[in-house]
């Protein structure tokens, strides 16, 4: 990197050796050899996390509207075991937790089958309990 002074020393031009490259589709700034190259993260949403959330506050909507009285009810109109709805209690998570989740801001510990684990119903103790080990 370098940096110089305009003759009447009022403007700063810096100048930056880099390289665009296409990789895969994308354009891609490469820093000089030696630099720190810089990208932003990735953000990998789970599309698995984020379905369940979807289908336990539908769930829950269709079972307070009175369109089914059961979980059981409902496990039979949606062709599904009645013990996996009966598990899919992620409408008592956090909402900050659900954020994450559909945000993808949630830690790679927090899975279907941690979610599938007891945890508890205060919102706090859930971040405890729910954050990376």
């Amino acid at each position: 990197m370098k940096a110089e002074f305009s003759p009447d020393r009022r403007a700063v031009t810096v100048s930056v050796p880099l390289a665009i490259r296409r990789r895969g589709g994308r354009k891609q700034v490469v820093a000089p050899d030696g630099a720190p190259a810089w990208a932003p993260q990735r953000i990998e949403i789970d599309s698995t996390l984020v379905k369940a959330l979807a289908r336990a506050f539908r769930w829950r909507r269709l079972l307070e509207d009175g369109a089914y009285a059961s979980c059981e009810e409902l496990a039979a109109a949606e062709r599904i075991n009645a013990s996996y709805v009966s598990r899919v209690l992620l409408t008592l998570l956090a909402p900050e937790i659900v954020e994450a989740i559909l945000d993808g801001r949630h830690s790679p510990e927090l899975t279907m089958a941690r979610l599938f684990r007891p945890f508890p119903v205060e919102w706090k103790r859930q971040a405890r309990a729910l954050a990376p080990r």
